[in-house]
C-alpha cells in the first residue's frame, strides 16, 4: 500500500514508537475452553449475561460474533449480550448490580466509574488472574483504566479520546491551506467562513447536561493552562484559567461562532450536525471519523472530514503545551458476585484478546502494544480506509490525553458541574461564580 512508502507513514510510525514509550504496559490470552468447560460442570447450561454499548466500540453484529465464537469453543457456556447508549448505561449498572445477585456478568465501565464500583465491591478483583506476559503486552496508559489502588479490576478493551475534526472543503474555500492550532485561529477561521455564507455556526459541541459537556470544558480547560483536580484531589476548575475558559465558551455562543443547539447536544447530536455539512468544526470522540468520512449512508460530507491535534488556547500555546484533549477509554469487568465467575472470565479474555482485538481493529484500537508493532502495524493500517489517517493521528493525540479524577464521588461531582455549566453557558450565573459554587459542593462531597 502506498501510504506505508510515504512520509505520512514514517511519521505515522514515530508518532506510534512515541506513544509506546510513554505508555507502558500489558493484558491477557483467551482460555476459554478449559475455562469454560470447567464451569459447565459436566453439561450443566451456563449463561453470561453481558452488558455492553451500542455507541462506540464494536458495532453489535460484531460483538455477537465473537460471542457466536467463544460459545462454540465452550461447549454448555451460552453469551447473551444486551446493548444501551452511553447515557444509559451508568444507571443501569447502578441499579443492576447494587443487589445480592447482579443482573450481569461482564459490563462495560468507564474509567470514572472504576473507583466507585471497586469501592462498592461490585467488581471481581482479577489482578492474580492476568498472567504477566499478558500484562506486559498491554499499554501502561490501558491498565490506568481498570486499576484502582493497585489491583486490577477488569481488562483494558476502548482506548478513545475526543479528538478535532473539520470540514477540508470548507477550510480551502476559506483559503486556509491548514486546520488551526489554536481555539482563538479557530474562532477567526470560523467567522470568516461564516461572512463567507459557507457556514451558519462554525463549531458544534456536546454541552448538554451530561458527562459530554464535562469532556469538552475539560480538554479546553487543560489546553488553557488550568486543570480539573488538584494533586491532592481538590477540585481546580474554579482558578482564573478555569473561569477564562468557561467565560470564553459562553462568548463563542455570543459571537455566533458556536451553535447555540450546542447546549443541548451530546455526541451524537455533534456528529448528526457536522455530517450534515452544517459545521466546519467539530469535537468528538474517534469514532465519528470512520462514519462522517466514508458512510454516505450516515454523511453528506464523505471524503471532505479532515483530523487534526485538538487546538488549544494561545495563553496555553505560549507556555509550551502542544494540544489538550480528554481520556475517555474504558474497560469490561466481571461482577463480583457473579454466579458463573470463571465462565465469565474466559470470555473476558477472549473478547479483549490480542488476535480478537486485531481482527476487529476495524472499529476500535488496539489496546495491545505488540499491535503497533511490525506486521501487526501494517496490518492495523491495511485493516480500514480510515485506519491510515485515524491510527497515527490518535497514537500521536493520545500524548496529550487527559484523565479524570478516580474518586468514588466522581459521577456526583460530575452532575454537579453539568449543572454549573448550564447556568453559564444560559446565563443565570457568570462563569465565576457558577464555577466557585460548584466546586465548594464539591469539596463537601469528598469530606
Amino acid at each position: 500500500m502506498n501510504v506505508r512508502k510515504s512520509l505520512l507513514f514514517a511519521l505515522a510510525l514515530v508518532a506510534v514508537l512515541a506513544l509506546l514509550a510513554a505508555c507502558a504496559a500489558p493484558a491477557a490470552a483467551p482460555q476459554e475452553a478449559s475455562s469454560g468447560e470447567a464451569e459447565a460442570g459436566g453439561g450443566e447450561a451456563v449463561t453470561v449475561k453481558v452488558l455492553a454499548m451500542q455507541q462506540a466500540g464494536y458495532t453489535p453484529d460484531e460483538m455477537d460474533e465473537i460471542a457466536s465464537r467463544f460459545t462454540a469453543d465452550n461447549p454448555g457456556i451460552d453469551v447473551e449480550v444486551s446493548y444501551l447508549s452511553y447515557d444509559e448505561l451508568y444507571d443501569k449498572l447502578v441499579t443492576s448490580m447494587s443487589g445480592s445477585k447482579p443482573a450481569y456478568d461482564v459490563f462495560l465501565v468507564d474509567d470514572i466509574w472504576y473507583a466507585q464500583f471497586a469501592s462498592a465491591g461490585w467488581l471481581l478483583d482479577v489482578t492474580d488472574r492476568i498472567p504477566a506476559e499478558v500484562h506486559d503486552s498491554i499499554f501502561d496508559a490501558a491498565w490506568d483504566i481498570t486499576t484502582v489502588d493497585g489491583k486490577i479490576y477488569g481488562m483494558p478493551w476502548m482506548l478513545d479520546q475526543e479528538m478535532f475534526f473539520y470540514n477540508t472543503e470548507m477550510l480551502e474555500a476559506a483559503g486556509y491551506a491548514a486546520p488551526p492550532t489554536t481555539w482563538e485561529e479557530m474562532e477567526e477561521m470560523g467567522l470568516k467562513m461564516k461572512e463567507m455564507g459557507l457556514v451558519e455556526y462554525p463549531i458544534i459541541w456536546s454541552w448538554a447536561q451530561a458527562e459530554a459537556s464535562i469532556t469538552d470544558f475539560v480538554a479546553l480547560l487543560y489546553g488553557n493552562g488550568g486543570e480539573f483536580f488538584d494533586e491532592n484531589n481538590q477540585p481546580a476548575f474554579n482558578n482564573e484559567r478555569g473561569v477564562q475558559t468557561l467565560a470564553w465558551m459562553v462568548d463563542s455562543i455570543e459571537k455566533g461562532v458556536t451553535n447555540p443547539s450546542s447546549i443541548a447536544s451530546v455526541e451524537e447530536d455533534v456528529r448528526s450536525v457536522f455530517s450534515q455539512g452544517n459545521a466546519a468544526f467539530a469535537m468528538n470522540w474517534s469514532y465519528m471519523y470512520e462514519l462522517a468520512q466514508f458512510n454516505e449512508e450516515e454523511s453528506q460530507v464523505t471524503g471532505k472530514v479532515g483530523l487534526a491535534l485538538m487546538p488549544v488556547f494561545e495563553q496555553g500555546k505560549a507556555e509550551g503545551i502542544v494540544s489538550s484533549t480528554i481520556d475517555g477509554s474504558m474497560g469490561f469487568s466481571v461482577a463480583a458476585n457473579s454466579d458463573h465467575v470463571d465462565a465469565a472470565w474466559g470470555y473476558l479474555e477472549f473478547l479483549t484478546s490480542e488476535p480478537i482485538q486485531m481482527e476487529f481493529s476495524a472499529h476500535l484500537p488496539p489496546a495491545w502494544k505488540t499491535a503497533y508493532e511490525g506486521e501487526n502495524l501494517q496490518k492495523l493500517l491495511s485493516e480500514n480506509k480510515s485506519n491510515e489517517v485515524l491510527v497515527p493521528v490518535f497514537t500521536e493525540q493520545f500524548k496529550y490525553s487527559h484523565v479524570r479524577p478516580k474518586v468514588t464521588y466522581y459521577t456526583e461531582a460530575s452532575t454537579t458541574l453539568q449543572l454549573a455549566l448550564q447556568e453559564a453557558l444560559g446565563g443565570s450565573k457568570t462563569p465565576e461564580e457558577a464555577l466557585n459554587d460548584a466546586a465548594a459542593a464539591i469539596q463537601e462531597m469528598a469530606q
